[in-house]
């Protein structure tokens, strides 16, 4: 096996990693504030299907790549729901281009930020955001300055877990977007490509990369995570 490094300057390095964090740092913001809206909408509120629709939000947790990516198909697919009223209506087209991967990465970092800001809103005390109501505080208020600092530690974790998802998004982003050098492949699809075509020093790199952020977002993670006395 050839263990010869690439040259970080290689464009077969530099082009993948550019596009992964492009679409890496848009799909984990569309998921921080979707995931952050549905979060404090089940926290805050009871209604019969609620359970239903926290699974529905962690659903893309446990999803096999495949069957998301079948599912973002049919949504976003040119004969999609979306896909085709958004082609015919404004001549946007999602599939095999860089915004599809943004979606796809959004769609599997989602719960991540889902499920870590629900439980940190969960957990501020209730009474903080009643003294804020009965200040005249608005509801809209009452999150921005009551709600989500307390519970600001819990939603950058789950923030940067989704990052680090996105970051590694491979299955649906590869049956959404594909694997296009230079306009859809991401450092994942760049590995199995590079893998495929024995390129070991490329792999080796691309790899080693992937890692390094990967450890550093979980120590980071960790940290924000321990409890402060």
């Amino acid at each position: 096996m050839n263990l010869i490094w690439l040259d970080f300057t290689d464009t077969a390095f530099t082009g993948p990693l550019l596009l992964t964090l492009k679409v890496a740092s848009l799909a984990t913001a569309a998921a921080l504030v979707f995931g952050v809206a549905a979060a404090y909408f089940l926290s805050r509120r009871s209604f019969p299907c609620r359970d239903f629709v926290d699974a529905i939000c962690t659903l893309p947790m446990v999803m096999p790549p495949t069957v998301l990516g079948y599912y973002l198909l049919v949504f976003i697919g040119r004969k999609g729901v979306l896909g085709e009223w958004l082609l015919e209506n404004f001549g946007i087209r999602l599939m095999f281009t860089w915004q599809g991967a943004v979606i796809a990465a959004a769609v599997v970092a989602f719960p991540l930020v889902f499920k870590s800001a629900r439980a940190a809103l969960e957990g501020v005390g209730g009474q903080y955001e009643d003294a804020a109501r009965t200040m005249g505080q608005g509801e809209l208020a009452v999150f921005l300055r009551v709600s989500f600092p307390l519970a600001f530690r819990g939603i950058l974790s789950g923030t940067m877990l989704a990052f680090a998802r996105a970051m590694g998004e491979f299955g649906a982003t590869l049956m959404v977007a594909g694997n296009l050098p230079g306009r859809t492949q991401t450092l994942s699809l760049a590995v199995y490509s590079a893998v495929q075509a024995g390129n070991d020093g490329l792999a080796n790199t691309l790899v080693l990369v992937i890692s390094i952020v990967c450890v550093i977002i979980l120590m980071a993670t960790g940290k924000l995570l321990q409890p402060r006395y």
